[in-house]
């Protein structure tokens, strides 16, 4: 796979969500919605299991909406955050090994991504 697989929009996109993820909070917060799986957190418990709270915490997850990698929905009064960008992530990974090994003189077998 050559490096322009990836069109100019979509090196962008992924600009931003690494940009978004360049953050140990921000990194913190996915990490812990990735672990509660697709129905997300309440707020209150999402900043409890993180460690980050209040208006850090609103930041944070403002910045990874704004990137595509999480969602906030209301339920009655409670705010319900999720990782709901499984696929996104994926395609951040994908981004980072579609080229894996490609300049190497051996590539090995375990590093070849397909």
């Amino acid at each position: 796979m050559n490096q322009t697989a990836f069109p100019d929009l979509t090196l962008a996109r992924m600009a931003s969500a690494f940009a978004a993820l360049g953050s140990e909070q921000r990194l913190s917060v996915l990490r812990t919605l990735v672990r509660a799986g697709p129905e997300g957190l309440p707020i209150g418990q999402l900043g409890a299991r993180s460690g980050i709270t209040g208006s850090t915490l609103t930041h944070h997850m403002k910045i990874l909406a704004q990137a595509g990698l999480v969602t906030q929905t209301r339920q009655g009064r409670s705010i319900i955050c999720a990782a709901a960008a499984y696929p996104e992530m994926q395609a951040l990974s994908d981004f980072l090994l579609s080229e894996c090994c490609a300049d190497a003189t051996c590539p090995h077998e375990d590093h070849a991504h397909g």
